[in-house]
């Protein structure tokens, strides 16, 4: 899976977890990436985003078609 914002460029950073007795261990802290709909340039493809450019609304998605009600009887 690509760990990458298309928008944001967010990637994954490192860091140390401690314990109690002080020891350090190397960790990754991932971004919180969604694979959604968007159109870039025109065209409507899947992109991984992070949360915060789709709560902020950086992220254009595509029109909803609506399909065609059948006819009542």
């Amino acid at each position: 899976m690509a760990r990458r914002c298309v928008i944001c460029e967010k990637i994954p950073v490192t860091g140390n977890k401690i314990s109690h007795s002080n020891i350090k261990t190397k960790i990754r802290h991932f971004p919180n990436l969604q694979k959604v709909r968007a159109v870039m340039d025109g065209v409507t493809q899947r992109v991984y985003a992070c949360t915060r450019c789709l709560r902020s609304g950086f992220i254009n998605k595509p029109a909803v078609m609506k399909r065609p009600q059948a006819a009542a009887q």
